[in-house]
């Protein structure tokens, strides 16, 4: 069985290139995994828009009411990055049922990715930080809800803290969250996870990768996970525009392959969220985006 990805065109919802927001990442992702042999018509999964009950289940229903209508307070859209047309409120339905998709499809398989997803600003009460939905979040509670899993595990290694999947989760004792990310980068103001570590400036592939190969056995000595959410976030590579942990493309290949094999090889499933990458190179960006697909189907 190839590796099951989840995606969709509407991913991309036309932002002008000059956006601070690379919208275009996600066609160019799909043309950089079809070009390595993964993106082949039975390793493909398309998500329909997430229903608006499992949306609730993880923001605030007149939130969730405003998204849906395009009716989103201006304020609230400046905390987002942009504003909430139908392209865009259609596009965080889908990326949002992406992940949703992508966790069932890993509870069957073993490892699956969304090749969008890993929106870890969007809090209970609204978006945030280029996030409009928290779609690991609402994952995991829509899992819970039909008693799929019990024990659910969030690493989340985009450079930047994951406050709004804390913020959403930390009170459901069947969620562990653990965010290790950049310490001066956004937001000002974290949201504790479970488990928080955070990294200086410049920290770079060896002390990065040590600190993470002494973290992952204390998370699986926590409890037996039914489930990982893998937040793949590319944004700390030394060429992106707003992470300064300085990896290289090694470094993220060897960080993936840490974390994928560490849960997969004790049969856990790992459910992959591409996170952020904010390079102004977007078809180098894809590229990074993509090692994540390609050490995801050595394990498929």
């Amino acid at each position: 069985m190839p590796l099951q990805i989840v995606h969709h065109p509407d991913y991309d919802a036309g932002f002008a290139v000059n956006h601070r927001f690379p919208m275009s990442k996600y066609p160019l992702l799909m043309d950089a995994l079809r070009a390595r042999g993964l993106a082949q018509p039975e390793a493909l999964n398309m998500p329909e828009a997430a229903r608006p009950s499992w949306l609730k289940l993880a923001h605030a229903a007149d939130y969730v009411d405003q998204v849906l209508a395009c009716e989103v307070p201006v304020r609230i859209e400046r905390e987002i990055g942009f504003p909430i047309g139908q392209r865009v409120s259609l596009r965080a339905q889908l990326a949002t049922a992406g992940t949703v998709l992508a966790a069932r499809l890993a509870l069957l398989n073993g490892i699956a990715c969304n090749t969008a997803g890993g929106s870890h600003h969007a809090r209970r009460a609204q978006g945030a930080g280029f996030c409009t939905f928290n779609d690991v979040a609402v994952a995991a509670l829509v899992l819970l809800a039909e008693a799929a899993v019990q024990n659910i595990l969030v690493v989340d290694l985009d450079v930047h803290q994951g406050d709004g999947t804390a913020d959403i989760l930390n009170d459901e004792p069947r969620v562990f969250t653990f965010s290790m990310h950049g310490d001066r980068n956004y937001p000002a103001r974290k949201i504790a996870s479970n488990l928080d570590v955070a990294l200086p400036d410049g920290a770079g592939d060896a002390a990065y990768l040590e600190r993470l190969d002494a973290i992952l056995p204390e998370l699986s000595a926590r409890r037996r996970w039914d489930l990982v959410f893998y937040n793949a976030g590319v944004d700390v590579h030394v060429e992106d525009r707003l992470g300064r942990l300085s990896l290289t493309d090694d470094g993220l290949r060897a960080r993936d392959d840490m974390v994928i094999r560490h849960f997969r090889t004790p049969g856990i499933p790992v459910c992959g969220v591409i996170g952020g990458g904010y390079s102004t190179d977007v078809a180098a960006l894809a590229a990074r985006h993509a090692i994540l697909f390609e050490v995801a189907a050595g394990y498929a």
